[in-house]
């Protein structure tokens, strides 16, 4: 896995990613209805802490965001 700084990503980009990330079936934010703007700045907060990063794996030739350790 290669850790890609967000800054390198164009904001079209970043947003693509965002959105496809808490799209993704399975992504669980508790019991509550919370609306794609809110998780979309949930993820940017993240990455923006540190507490999630984005991560390519070129085996799969795939790009992700995962949380940190």
């Amino acid at each position: 896995m290669i850790k890609i700084p967000v800054e390198s990503l164009s904001i079209d980009a970043l947003k693509g990613l965002i959105e496809t990330f808490v799209l993704r079936e399975g992504t669980d934010y508790g019991h509550r209805d919370i609306s794609l703007e809110e998780k979309t700045r949930a993820v940017r907060r993240a990455l923006q802490t540190g507490e999630a990063i984005i991560v390519y794996d070129p085996e799969t030739a795939t790009t992700n965001i995962v949380t940190t350790p």
